[in-house]
This record gives C-alpha cells, sequence and structure tokens, in this order.
C-alpha cells in the first residue's frame, strides 16, 4: 500500500481522518505505441531509364547517321568514278574533300550529343545519391525522434498502468455529519474512521444508539491490532461505567438535568439543574445517583416519617435529610419536581457502583442494548453523549474519586462518534459540537433520518456532509444536496460508482447484522478467536497501542474484518486497464436526484466537499487494494505530467496519419541540456541507424 506521497509524517498528516476512498484515474491512458517511421520508396537509376535515354538520343540523331552515310557513300563513289575515267581527278579529289568538311560538323554534332548524355546520366546519380543520402538522415532523425517518444510513452505506460486507483477521502473538518445508510455501510464507516485512529494511536470514542451490530469489524480490528476495546452494553453495563461521575457538581446537575429533559418529564430543565445543584451542596460532590434520588425522595416524605424501609433514604443520614428539606423545599412545585426527577433518574441509580479505576482505553464503546427501545436509547444516549460533552469542555482531565488524573494521552488526535444521532435531543446535538470545536475533539455523527438537526447543517463549512442510502426522507436530502457549492454543475467523473462498490457491498450487506438476537454478540465472537489476551501472532492485547505500521495495518485489516476478506475476493475486479487501449471497469454514474440517493450501494457515501460532491466507497477493504492509497488526490495532482507522449503528428513520418492529442500525460520533461531527446535515444554508431523500439509500421494495401 503506497503512502501519501506528500513529503514526510507530519502531524498534520497523521491526524487525518478517512471517511472512504474514491475511485479516480489522473493520469489518462497514453494511446497506442508510436509506430516505426516508414522509410519512403527510393528512386534509383535502372537499366530500363538508361536505355531509354538511349533510345532517345539515337532518334535524335538518326537523321545525322544517315547524313554521314551518304557522304560516306559520294567519298567512295568519287574515287570510283575517276578510276573508271568518268569524273576527272581533280573534281574526284574536290568531292572527296566537299564530303569530308560536311561531315566534319556532322560528326562533331554526334559526339557532343553524345557527351551530353553521359553528362545527364552522371548528374542525374549525383541526384540520386544526394537525395538518397538526404532520406538517410531523415529517416534517422525520425527514429531518433521515434526512440524519444517511445521511451516516454514507455514511461507514460507504466506510470499509468501503476498509478493508484483509490485514493482516500479525508474529513478536513472538525464535523462529520451522516445522513442515511443502514446497518452494513455504518459498519463500513465506522472502521474506517477506527482505522485512521488506529494507524496513528489515537483515541476512539464510539456512543452507539442503534442497537445493532455495526461495532463488530471495529472490535475485531482493534483486538487483532492488540487493542482491547472496553465496551459498555447499556443498561447492564451502567454499575461498571464511570461516565460522568467524577465531574464536578455544575456539570454533574447539566448532565442529569438534561436526562429529565429527554424523557419528556419536564420542560424547565435550569429549574431541574437548580435543585439538583442544591442537592449536591448538602450530600457532597461526589454523591452518587443513588443518593442524589435519596435526596429527592426526602423531599417527598413527611419529617416525621423515619423511612427506615426505604434503601435510598437510608443511605442518607437524619442530618442530611433535615438538611435538603431545609436547602430545597419550596412549596407544591418542588414536590413534584422532585417526584418527576427521582422517576426519570431511577434507571441511572446504579451508576459508577462497581466502576474500576482501569486508566485509559484506546477504544472506547458504549453501546444500547437493542431490547431497551427507542426511548431507553434517547435517555441513555442523553447521558452518555452530555457526560461526553462536559468532559471535552474541561479545561483538564478530571480527577478521580481517589484524587488522581486518570492517564489520558493529549498527544493524540481524539474523536467521537455517535450512532443514530437522531434519537438525541437537539440540544445536545449542538452541545456536543460547541464543546468538539472548543476542545479540537472531531465528531462523526450519524443520522439514520434527515434530521432537521443534520441538514440545517449542511452549509456549515466546518461540517463536512456525507449522504449514504437513504430509505425516508430521501426528498428532503436531495433538496439539501442541490443547495450545496458545486452541485449545480458537478463533476460526472466524480460520482462515477464503481462495480467493486457494488460487489462488496452486497456481499457484506446480509452478513453485517446477522447476529441480531445477542446483544453481546460482538464480544462472544471475539472470545472464539482470542481465548487468551494474546492475539494469533503472539502480541500482548492492551487498552492503548502505539502507532501501527500501514502495512501491519492492511494486513489486519484483510484477516480481522468482513471488509477486508470480501474485497480480496473481488480483488479481480479492480485490475487497472492496460496502456495499450483496454478498457476501464465498468462503472456508472450516480445522480443527486432521491432516485438516486434511494439506489445508492451500502458503502457508498455522497461527500459533499467545498469543491462539488465527490462520491467515496466507506469498505475499509479497499485499503487492502494494491491499487489503493492514503493519498487524496489534491496530494497527487501534482504529478509533473506533460502532453504528448505517445503521440506523433502527421508530418513525423512515422506512417499513421495520426495528430498530436493535447492533454496526453509524460512520464518526465526532457533534459534542457538535451532538447532533442537524443540523450534517452540510443546512440547513432557506425552510420548506422538506431534500432527499431515501436511496433512495426502499417503494411501497405495491395489493393492501392
Amino acid at each position: 500500500m503506497p503512502t501519501p506521497r506528500s513529503g514526510g509524517a507530519s502531524g498534520g498528516e497523521t491526524a487525518r481522518t478517512y471517511v472512504g476512498w474514491r475511485h479516480t484515474v489522473l493520469l489518462p491512458p497514453p494511446g497506442p505505441a508510436p509506430r516505426r517511421p516508414t522509410p519512403s520508396d527510393a528512386e534509383t537509376l535502372g537499366e530500363e531509364w538508361i536505355a531509354a535515354e538511349r533510345e532517345r538520343e539515337a532518334q535524335t540523331n538518326r537523321p545525322l547517321y544517315f547524313a554521314l552515310a551518304g557522304l560516306a557513300l559520294f567519298a567512295l563513289l568519287f574515287p570510283l568514278l575517276w578510276t573508271l575515267r568518268i569524273l576527272p581527278g581533280s573534281f574526284a579529289v574536290g568531292g572527296v574533300f566537299a564530303c569530308a568538311a560536311i561531315a566534319a560538323p556532322i560528326a562533331f554534332a554526334l559526339v557532343q550529343s553524345r557527351q551530353v548524355v553521359a553528362e545527364r546520366l552522371a548528374r542525374a546519380r549525383e541526384r540520386l545519391s544526394a537525395e538518397r543520402e538526404e532520406r538517410d538522415r531523415a529517416l534517422r532523425e525520425q527514429q531518433r525522434e521515434h526512440a524519444r517518444r517511445y521511451t516516454e510513452w514507455q514511461a507514460a505506460a507504466r506510470a499509468y498502468e501503476a498509478q493508484p486507483l483509490w485514493y482516500g477521502v479525508t474529513s478536513g473538518a472538525g464535523t462529520v455529519l451522516v445522513v442515511g445508510g443502514d446497518e452494513a455501510g455504518w459498519s463500513a464507516l465506522l472502521t474506517t474512521v477506527g482505522v485512521s485512529r488506529l494507524r496513528e494511536g489515537g483515541d476512539l470514542t464510539v456512543v452507539d444508539l442503534t442497537g445493532r451490530s455495526v461495532v463488530r469489524e471495529l472490535v475485531n480490528l482493534a483486538r487483532r491490532c492488540a487493542v482491547a476495546p472496553r465496551r459498555w452494553v447499556l443498561p447492564a453495563d451502567l454499575p461498571r461505567m464511570s461516565l460522568g461521575t467524577n465531574l464536578d457538581a455544575g456539570q454533574r446537575a447539566r448532565i442529569l438535568s438534561a436526562v429529565a429533559a429527554a424523557s419528556g418529564a419536564t420542560d424547565d430543565a435550569d429549574a431541574d439543574e437548580t435543585l439538583l445543584l442544591r442537592l449536591l451542596e448538602v450530600l457532597g460532590q461526589r454523591a452518587g445517583i443513588a443518593e442524589l434520588i435519596g435526596g429527592l425522595r426526602a423531599l417527598l416524605t413527611p419529617a416525621d416519617d423515619a423511612a427506615e424501609d426505604d434503601p435510598a433514604l437510608a443511605l442518607l443520614t437524619p442530618d442530611q435529610r433535615v438538611r435538603v428539606r431545609e436547602r430545597c423545599a419550596g412549596g407544591a412545585d418542588v414536590r413534584k419536581r422532585a417526584w418527576e426527577l427521582e422517576r426519570r433518574l431511577s434507571p441511572f441509580e446504579a451508576v459508577g457502583t462497581r466502576a474500576d479505576d482501569a486508566g485509559y482505553a484506546q477504544i472506547k464503546i458504549i453501546s444500547i442494548d437493542r431490547a431497551s427501545g427507542r426511548d431507553a436509547a434517547r435517555l441513555y444516549g442523553t447521558y452518555a453523549v452530555s457526560a461526553l460533552s462536559e468532559l471535552l469542555e474541561a479545561p483538564e482531565p478530571p480527577r478521580g474519586v481517589d484524587g488522581r488524573r486518570p492517564r489520558v494521552r493529549p498527544d493524540r488526535t481524539r474523536t467521537v462518534v455517535v450512532c443514530g444521532a437522531e434519537t438525541l435531543p437537539a440540544g445536545e446535538v449542538d452541545q456536543v459540537l460547541a464543546a468538539a470545536a472548543e476542545g479540537g475533539v472531531e465528531v462523526v455523527l450519524m443520522f439514520r433520518t434527515a434530521a432537521p438537526a443534520a441538514l440545517s447543517r449542511f452549509p456549515d463549512p466546518s461540517c463536512l456532509p456525507v449522504v449514504m442510502r437513504q430509505d425516508e426522507g430521501a426528498e428532503a436530502v436531495a433538496r439539501a444536496v442541490a443547495r450545496m457549492p458545486g452541485a449545480a454543475d458537478r463533476d460526472q467523473d466524480a460520482l462515477r460508482l464503481h462495480r467493486l462498490t457494488e460487489g462488496v457491498g452486497e456481499a457484506v450487506a446480509d452478513a453485517v447484522p446477522a447476529d441480531e438476537g445477542d446483544p453481546d454478540a460482538e464480544v462472544a465472537s471475539d472470545d472464539r478467536f482470542f481465548p487468551s489476551p494474546h492475539t494469533d501472532s503472539g502480541a500482548v492485547i492492551r487498552n492503548a497501542a502505539a502507532a501501527i505500521a500501514p502495512l501491519d495495518l492492511v494486513r489486519h485489516v484483510r484477516s480481522a474484518t468482513a471488509w477486508g476478506r470480501a474485497t480480496a475476493r473481488a480483488d479481480g475486479a479492480d485490475v487497472p486497464a492496460s496502456a495499450t487501449g483496454g478498457e476501464e471497469p465498468p462503472v456508472r454514474t450516480c445522480g443527486l436526484d432521491a432516485e438516486s440517493l434511494r439506489a445508492l450501494p451500502s458503502t457508498a457515501a455522497l461527500v459533499l466537499t467545498p469543491d462539488g460532491p465527490v462520491l467515496a466507497d466507506t469498505n475499509p477493504g479497499i485499503l487492502t487494494l494494491s491499487t489503493a492509497t492514503l493519498a487524496t488526490v489534491d496530494d497527487s495532482r501534482n504529478t509533473g505530467t506533460k502532453p504528448d507522449v505517445g503521440h506523433e503528428n502527421a508530418s513525423s513520418g512515422d506512417g499513421t496519419g495520426s495528430g498530436r492529442r493535447a492533454g496526453s500525460p509524460r512520464a518526465a520533461a526532457p533534459d534542457s541540456s538535451d532538447p532533442a531527446g537524443l540523450a534517452s535515444a540510443p546512440a547513432e554508431t557506425d552510420g548506422r541507424v538506431p534500432p527499431n523500439l515501436g511496433p512495426p509500421p502499417e503494411r501497405l494495401d495491395w489493393r492501392v
């Protein structure tokens, strides 16, 4: 798995929170390899051409040859006539000389014509020799240019085939708002966030209000990484949970008044908080909820009633009962309020009664028993989230009961995930977001439905909206998405859905929520794999661990999670396309309308970034692919590519006639000291042309 390409592992880089991976191809295919240049047909002096030239000369000079023959005949005739005494000797000699005088210029013209033809042939040979040398020189230049282009094409092809295809999508904001999704999608997203924290040894707190098995894969992965998650299942584990018990009186009063308000018992949370503060003044700052309930019952019990059979009142001394009545009594309204508070706080009577000081835990999970129902999830979730808000607002770690501060990791990134945030009151959502922003803690709020508390925060620049598969309220979510920046002129390439997203999501969707009967199925499954306090590799399971190496994390994700195993089986679906013209893996474009949001796969997530919507896959198993990287798309933009790789224009003599295509990647720019690119091409030796590198030129069509 490649590491991020930008610089070293700085603190800002290791603190990234990944919400998924985005499939994109940054380097386009370089196209077909440039073909070898085709040598042009060489013109030569053939015997036929020479014979034609001589035949043309002979036809031109034939009358002169006839004239010479006639003159020679007359020159022979005159001596014969003189011998036969027909002509006098002087006349015969004059006739011979006359014929010789006439034949001399004719013979000179014939000789000159022969020389002209010979010179013409010599000039033709010289011209053809010069043309041959020019063609050879041009061919050598074309082959050198072809060698340079082919070398660049090879580098671009290797870069295209070796480039990552899955890039990390990080939050980049303090708050992530997830709207929609099912158990499988939330399990994938929660595990991906856990991968981010396990990679750096950060702190992760999960409040699961769904009553489903969304934390199963996170628990398996954490234990395989030798980190034991500390988990409480409410209400059964309320006695073991110390959350909110080590705060000061004002914070505890706010938490308990928020719980009472969440149950709908009262609409005056300030009055409840004031009453609880007065009780804590009398009973002490460290008084338990059972003692607070006893103080509320003291307000309802007459002063002359000892109530020795009431275990709650038995926790208070007679002096404390008197002081409670003096400090808090104030009429029928107070008695009514005390009655409602007692009724609503009674489920929390045992909070922290059997808690032990186990120290720091890197991963903490607070989940709700699925048998409790929605009202109980709202009540217990309000308590957990409100207590976390108070802890996040604390300027320093609060002291425990014994006066010691618990061990914390202030140098680590802290993330709080709330699954099922739609069950919480809107005020608690505002409170936890404000506290997290002040304390520098990342918050991931996951809403099953299109709650107004989530949709109203979509335009907030400090929030990153993430939309997953919608069941109810898809129209409202689609309208909210349409109002986001970049939604109108969205990039279709950023909304392409890869087939791996659909395949793995369907393969794991039925397996994730399979164990709905046992609320502790996650722990039971872990005990089968880890019966001892050691992992299968022998590492001791601890409450916290340092940063995990990326390759080790990849191995753990592949072996310990259902997502990693399913992605490994579907690894062939992500084979990169060949650089020689292979097709991309089949994808489809996802729209932003309500029907498209309903049809999203389980792990698909529409991330509404400030630059526009991006379709990501929350499947943590993508981390195990050889084509995945922890770098983001913005980190990988500076590839240093240039156009015109693997393409030559028609004037280069490659015989293909293909024009130069702008925008094609170049693996490396040529050296400025070698503008012709000869340093990367094979050198010419002994006057020979460089060897042929690319595919052969196209064969000539015999029909032409």
